[in-house]
């Protein structure tokens, strides 16, 4: 049976990858700041609730060794809690790193040594293309056009700490994802977006590769993407 957690899964591309991993089998935690909401996610999807805020070192120990003392490995997780910044000062990008790049330093390094006792483990860090260098510098990207300076800049933090990680830790499959434009409470403002199931779909893809899978990758749909 595979273990697997979610950060920011109550909602968006994190239930929705809940619920497809629970469909192939998997014993999902789905992470959540609000554990009365989680729960609620949870038994819509069949998974478990665990209180967890990746800005928060506390919580983050905490539902790690919840999930430790239950299960006593961690097969797959998944880095999907995020936030986008319009503005741009310093407390938006205090806001923007604290979760989007240091909240999965705060997570991985609490679930390695559970990530260390799959026989397979995979971590996937839901990214984006817009904290590409390539396709931020390639005008006939739509990525080009987009000046969201906080999300890009975070976001492109969180892909080369995946790179990092999968460089030092060969024992464990670490991959970035762009998971496509997706509709959710993040991109609500601009109107645009797929389903997060359709999204899900691309993250579930990396999350259930195998042990011959990638590591230390940054792709969407369509296949591996440049740096």
């Amino acid at each position: 049976m595979t273990i697997s957690l979610i950060t920011g899964a109550t909602k968006g591309i994190g239930l929705e990858t809940a619920r497809q991993l629970v469909e192939l089998g998997h014993v999902v935690y789905l992470g959540a700041r609000d554990l009365v909401r989680g729960e609620r996610a949870a038994a819509e999807v069949g998974a478990r609730a665990v209180q967890l805020d990746v800005t928060d070192e506390a919580s983050v120990t905490a539902a790690l060794a919840e999930v430790d003392a239950a299960e006593g490995r961690l097969d797959v997780l998944v880095h999907n809690a995020g936030v986008l910044e319009t503005g741009l000062d310093g407390d938006a990008a205090l806001r923007s790193f604290d979760t989007n790049a240091v909240g999965v330093v705060r997570v991985t390094q609490a679930a390695l040594p559970l990530l260390r006792r799959s026989d397979a483990p995979h971590v996937v860090t839901v990214s984006s293309s817009a904290g590409s260098f390539w396709a931020v510098t390639t005008p006939e990207r739509p990525e080009h056009d987009l000046t969201l300076a906080l999300y890009s800049a975070s976001k492109a933090a969180a892909s080369m700490l995946t790179l990092q990680y999968a460089k030092a830790e060969p024992g464990v499959r670490f991959n970035a994802v762009e998971p496509g434009t997706t509709a959710t409470d993040m991109t609500a403002a601009f109107g645009i977006g797929r389903p997060p199931r359709e999204s899900a779909r691309v993250v579930v893809r990396l999350a259930t590769s195998g042990p011959d899978g990638p590591t230390g990758t940054l792709s969407d749909e369509t296949g591996v993407l440049a740096w």
